[in-house]
């Protein structure tokens, strides 16, 4: 039989999105790193959230079953018959076919409860009451009926539970995946994966880490808008992206490309400035880049930063022979 694990409070979500083909899973706890211990998915087979006294083997061998054709609630009723301790777990399953299965065992510290329907189940224990999961619920339907991505949907659902009460103990941790085929480099499956293992807010810290990525994300262009003397689009594009993440010195950098091809060279180095109080390092940048060659002997740019510590890069070594071994100080 499988073995118990140590115990967490914690409210998450599996969701399937049949539009886009996308699995998700999110999660919120009291106890740390829960996004490490709650979150498992395959794209194009399941996700399954394993919670309470959680078990890394409900979710690990739960996609194996998929995957080999059982339905999600033949897997949980296998999983809870394997189980010596099924009576404290908790956990959720949703495949591509959008059929959903869950446990809540009788042992797990009250409130306690799920709710499944087709494309999504929601679950919790250790809450205020059945408030937490009605509201869980309710949010992922108006937002899968608004249509709105599956990452912010679930984002959208450990808000709406947090909203109605949260864990009763508390907040610590939280943590977003979506599975999606061939998503990253034209291989991986991992869409998203935000993960707050300790925070104050954890939700509210996904969400901000969250609208980082979409600020890094959107449409960059800014060389274009330049190239064609449309300054006001490039100033408009610069400041969607500073709306999601305002400190975002990426855009900041490019507003003061815009300044500077607007030959207002006090206003970009005012602008780079700002950016540079958010990242420092950025200050060298400007230095290697030939979009900035105009300010790379500019007095007042140079004193942004310390200049002397300034040096050209060294040549890079590609290849598979790799580097010698520096020598180790005595």
């Amino acid at each position: 039989a499988l073995g118990a694990a140590p115990a967490g409070a914690t409210y998450s979500v599996v969701a399937y999105d049949p539009d886009s083909g996308e699995l998700g899973v999110a999660v919120q706890s009291r106890t740390p790193w829960s996004g490490a211990r709650v979150r498992y998915g395959m794209a194009g087979v399941a996700t399954i959230a394993s919670q309470a006294a959680s078990n890394p083997m409900m979710g690990e061998i739960g996609l194996t079953l998929i995957q080999r054709g059982f339905s999600p609630a033949e897997v949980r009723d296998m999983l809870v018959k394997m189980d010596s301790g099924a009576d404290t777990r908790q956990f959720a399953i949703v495949d591509t076919k959008g059929r959903t299965a869950g446990w809540t065992g009788a042992k797990n510290e009250g409130f306690a409860g799920h709710i499944c329907q087709p494309n999504f189940c929601v679950e919790a224990n250790t809450m205020t009451g059945p408030e937490v999961q009605n509201a869980m619920a309710i949010a992922y339907a108006q937002a899968a009926s608004q249509k709105l991505p599956l990452v912010e949907r679930l984002i959208a659902v450990l808000e709406a539970g947090e909203m109605a009460g949260g864990d009763r103990r508390g907040r610590e941790s939280s943590g977003v995946m979506i599975f999606a085929p061939r998503t990253v480099a034209g291989y991986g499956d991992h869409m998203y994966d935000i993960r707050v293992d300790d925070n104050p807010e954890p939700v509210k810290e996904v969400r901000r880490i969250y609208n980082v990525i979409q600020s890094r994300n959107l449409p960059n262009h800014i060389g274009e808008d330049i190239a064609a003397g449309r300054f006001n689009d490039a100033f408009a594009e610069v400041d969607r992206r500073l709306a999601l993440d305002p400190r975002n010195d990426d855009a900041l950098a490019d507003r003061a490309r815009v300044y500077l091809a607007m030959n207002n060279t006090a206003e970009a180095i005012k602008t780079l400035k700002q950016a540079i109080a958010i990242n420092p390092k950025l200050y060298y940048q400007v230095l290697r880049n030939d979009k900035f060659k105009a300010l790379w002997d500019n007095a007042a740019y140079r004193k942004l930063g310390d200049y002397s510590r300034f040096h050209p890069l060294a040549p890079s070594v590609p290849g598979p022979e790799g580097m010698p071994m520096p020598p180790i100080p005595k």
